[in-house]
């Protein structure tokens, strides 16, 4: 191609010679031959269908090379869209760990100096499902013993069911085993015991049950633990109401609950530890 191009533009400028000195040489005289004029007109036709020939490749290189241009700006804001949405993730990873830890903070916080958090890695299940709950990666070396709160961010997790020197297992708010008193944040009612329960999806939830027939709790109401029973501190997050139920046979109502605390997603939780110990050992919240 780049032959080519250089033979045409040789063509063109042995036309332009030629009809050049063909202007000149009839500029001195007022009236020009036909063979002069004729010949003329054919250089200046061949020249012109050279120009357009010369034009129209200049302008297809000129495509050619726009094309890349565009094809190299289109691969350049592909890669900055990348980076932006790479951005936007980390923003709303940070943005997540911020709110979970003012939450975390909060709790501290209203428990005053009253506890340690002793934080853990989940080391795996202890079972074939969450049901079953984890094994963590601390043990009765860091001072953990059986029956001390596990909880995230969120909220409740279950609790500390056996120790080892270096790792401990954790039963979950899920597993029916577990049971908490319960505390109404909206209307202050300290009833109700939260067991662990799964719906005909297999959802892992938590029911409230034990309410008076007379209780106001209701939809989207927000579950805490009530402290009573001197194993739960008071106040950590349980989930929120989905649903409430009547039994008047029982005289008395169920609410089903979704825990703040995703069990199926947990990779670290923090052991709640008290700060004072009975003499025998025993845990004292």
């Amino acid at each position: 191609m780049g032959s080519f191009r250089k033979k045409l533009t040789v063509v063109v400028i042995l036309l332009s010679v030629t009809f050049l000195i063909l202007i000149s040489y009839s500029m001195n005289r007022s009236k020009v031959s036909s063979v002069e004029s004729g010949f003329g007109y054919a250089i200046g036709g061949v020249e012109k269908v050279f120009y357009k020939i010369g034009s129209g490749i200049q302008g297809s290189f000129s495509f050619i090379t726009n094309i890349q241009n565009i094809k190299n700006q289109n691969e350049e804001l592909i890669q900055k869209n990348n980076e932006l949405e790479q951005k936007a993730l980390d923003y709303d990873f940070l943005k997540s760990e911020n709110e979970k830890l003012r939450e975390t903070l909060k709790f501290n916080q209203s428990q005053g100096s009253n506890y340690n958090y002793l934080p853990c890695d989940v080391i795996s299940k202890t079972g074939s499902s969450y049901l079953d709950g984890y094994i963590i990666s601390r043990g009765y070396n860091d001072g953990i013993k059986t029956g001390m709160v596990v909880i995230v961010p969120e909220g409740l997790v279950g609790q500390v069911t056996s120790t080892a020197a270096a790792w401990a297992t954790v039963q979950t708010l899920s597993n029916e085993n577990i049971a908490v008193a319960a505390l109404i944040q909206n209307t202050n009612e300290n009833i109700g015991i939260v067991r662990g329960y799964r719906d005909s999806d297999n959802n892992l939830l938590a029911k409230v049950t034990l309410l008076p027939i007379d209780s106001e709790i209701k939809e989207d109401d927000v579950i805490l633990t009530s402290g009573t029973g001197s194993l739960y501190p008071k106040g950590i997050r349980i989930g929120k109401v989905l649903s409430v139920e009547e039994d008047k046979g029982r005289i008395q109502k169920t609410a089903v609950i979704e825990p703040f605390a995703d069990f199926t997603k947990i990779t670290t939780v923090e052991v709640v530890v008290p700060k004072q110990v009975s003499g025998n050992g025993e845990i004292k919240y």
